[in-house]
């Protein structure tokens, strides 16, 4: 900023001998009551914002597709190829997130529940980020038991920042509301924690790797463990690809898991 303002300076240095006007926002300096606007900053006749110019409201859309070698709607082992789709809707440091997904597995096929929900960022810090959310999951996973119900899901996150290095966890609780069936299934309320740590490592690439441990919503069932390898990709201000592979540490989950994903974000 302060070289800009400098070149500026020097092209029109005889004509600021008689009017100065550092934020160059149109309103000469000795009467200006907000002196520091920036050049996307639309303002009065006393200098100060009146409108930001620019859209603060911005969309992402990411279609996705994943191989997994285990079937979590019927619990067994089970090649399973899902396609999902994702939308999101960002304010400031708000956001929203619609996503489902189809699955094709050597059992069955159909859709997963779909899920609708809301985050807020807060930054305490340049290094600290805190993000909270909530949201429901909707019974679109059509069951031959027909006791699918709406669950509820919260979470909390954070992501802190040492020089390049990015340390990162959450936890998320999900409340089952699906009617247990007598004889047959019962399931439980859930909870999930994961952490790890990532690096940029160049101005378009983002690697990291985290260990994540959740109940299944079976009782009885074993806990779901799994290591996992994340990549983000910028391809362009709007394109990006997504990569993960996931490895599990229980029986419960899937040995090996594949995710790719490609989205646009504008």
């Amino acid at each position: 900023m302060f070289k800009k303002t400098l070149i500026l300076i020097m092209a029109t240095s005889l004509t600021l001998l008689a009017y100065s006007d550092y934020d160059m926002d149109g309103v000469e300096d000795n009467v200006d009551k907000c002196p520091n606007t920036s050049f996307n900053e639309l303002v009065d006749i006393e200098g100060c914002t009146i409108k930001v110019l620019g859209n603060e409201h911005h969309f992402s859309i990411i279609y996705g597709i994943g191989l997994s070698e285990a079937d979590y709607a019927t619990v067994k082992n089970s090649d399973t190829l899902t396609q999902s789709l994702q939308v999101d809707y960002y304010y400031q440091n708000f956001s929203l997130q619609a996503s489902t997904s189809y699955y094709d597995s050597d059992e069955e096929s159909g859709l997963n529940d779909t899920f609708i929900g809301a985050y807020y960022k807060l930054s305490p810090s340049n290094k600290l980020t805190l993000r909270i959310g909530g949201g429901v999951l909707l019974p679109t996973y059509d069951t031959e038991l027909e006791n699918n119900n709406m669950d509820v899901v919260a979470s909390a996150s954070f992501s802190y920042m040492v020089e390049k290095i990015n340390l990162f966890g959450g936890y998320s609780y999900t409340m089952v509301n699906d009617d247990d069936i007598l004889g047959i299934v019962s399931y439980q309320d859930t909870h999930s924690y994961s952490g790890g740590a990532g690096v940029h490592a160049s101005s378009n690439l983002y690697i990291s790797g985290y260990y994540t441990i959740s109940d299944s919503v079976y009782k009885d069932a074993d806990e779901i463990e799994t290591l996992s390898l994340y990549a983000f990709y910028s391809i362009d201000a709007n394109w990006f690809t997504t990569f993960g592979y996931s490895h599990g540490l229980s029986d419960s989950a899937s040995e090996n898991s594949l995710t790719l994903r490609l989205g646009y974000y504008f």
